[in-house]
């Protein structure tokens, strides 16, 4: 008998998890595939191994990790059905991975797609009609099943072909998650995660970052990204882009975000934030940054009095004594 192999996107969540198990349950093999971009589960590229170990052996899963930044960094720009309420572009991201997952299927010789969608549970990328959409930008209209939500919509070819029977699959919808909760204790799944605080590109602070550095000229790279992420945000008068850290631990991500052409900046003597400075070349971004160092470091008596500053290149390092940025920095602010 042949064996039949379905290719889910994964997220790592309950609903990913359920459409996985309610497949491999019809003897079906499951093969996960978990796509990250620095916006989401970028950690994962670190970990693959023990993620992969991890999943496998607390949900039955078998997974892949899948690095789709460039495609996504380029959908990004010009989305074709637009943004959310802030730079989330909900539907061109699904129809984006459902493609990227498509290209693969030969790989594993994939009869269809499935995805833990549940309609009515998202407002922009799971109605019924953008659930549509989805399926004809993407190009896989009868390939693509949505397990936990199938028995609302319509068949697809897996199932006319008895391949999966529709009428064993869960009939989820909306926003609630009793029946997920339900059916995770009936497979024996335990310790899932909580649902997630949101997608990084409908936070309205990080999102308004986005949206500013798109407007720039600048040829935005993935490290961008991952460098846009951490910590406060600015942008210099002469074309430098400043990040300091707010606590310890984004100092620590911040020195480790440094590249060639990168200056990163401390106090020598006062405990402050790390300050990374990339095309920051201008010898006038590089005064602002060391004073902007100051200005975000330990206050001593009634104010935060001068320091030096130690700036280091790949190839050099000098130093800067100077007081606090006294100017207004909202114009600059990222």
């Amino acid at each position: 008998m042949v064996e039949i192999t379905a290719l889910a996107l994964f997220s790592g969540g309950l609903d990913s998890i359920l459409a996985c198990r309610v497949i491999q349950d019809q003897n079906i093999r499951v093969q996960a595939v978990q796509f990250i971009t620095p916006f989401f589960h970028d950690d994962l590229l670190q970990q693959e191994g023990e993620y992969r170990s991890f999943i496998k052996k607390k949900y039955n899963i078998d997974v892949l990790i899948r690095d789709i930044t460039l495609p996504y960094l380029e959908m990004l720009k010009n989305p074709p059905h637009g943004y959310g309420k802030y730079f989330n572009p909900c539907i061109d991201c699904k129809i984006l991975m459902v493609s990227e997952i498509k290209k693969m299927m030969a790989d594993f010789n994939a009869s269809f797609i499935i995805s833990g969608e549940v309609i009515g549970q998202r407002p922009m990328s799971q109605r019924k009609d953008t659930m549509r959409v989805i399926e004809r930008d993407s190009d896989t209209d009868q390939i693509l099943l949505r397990p936990l939500c199938a028995r609302s919509q319509k068949p697809t070819q897996v199932e006319l072909d008895g391949i999966v029977d529709r009428d064993q699959l869960p009939d989820f919808s909306g926003r609630g998650r009793s029946g997920q909760i339900r059916l995770a204790e009936e497979l024996g799944i335990r310790d899932y995660p909580n649902p997630a605080g949101g997608c990084v590109l409908a936070d309205p602070v990080l999102s308004k970052r986005l949206q500013k550095i798109f407007k720039t000229d600048r040829d935005i790279s993935p490290e961008d990204i991952r460098f846009l992420l951490v910590g406060r945000q600015f942008l210099l008068p002469h074309g430098g882009w400043l990040a300091l850290g707010r606590k310890q631990q984004e100092n620590s991500k911040i020195t480790a975000l440094r590249q060639s052409g990168d200056y990163l900046l401390n106090m020598e003597n006062r405990p402050g934030p790390t300050g990374l400075l990339r095309y920051g070349h201008h010898p006038e971004d590089q005064k602002l940054a060391a004073e902007l160092v100051v200005r975000y470091g330990k206050k001593t008596g009634n104010g935060p009095a001068a320091a030096v500053v130690c700036v280091e290149s790949a190839d050099n390092c000098f130093e800067i004594k100077t007081g606090p940025c006294q100017d207004e920095i909202g114009q600059w602010l990222c």
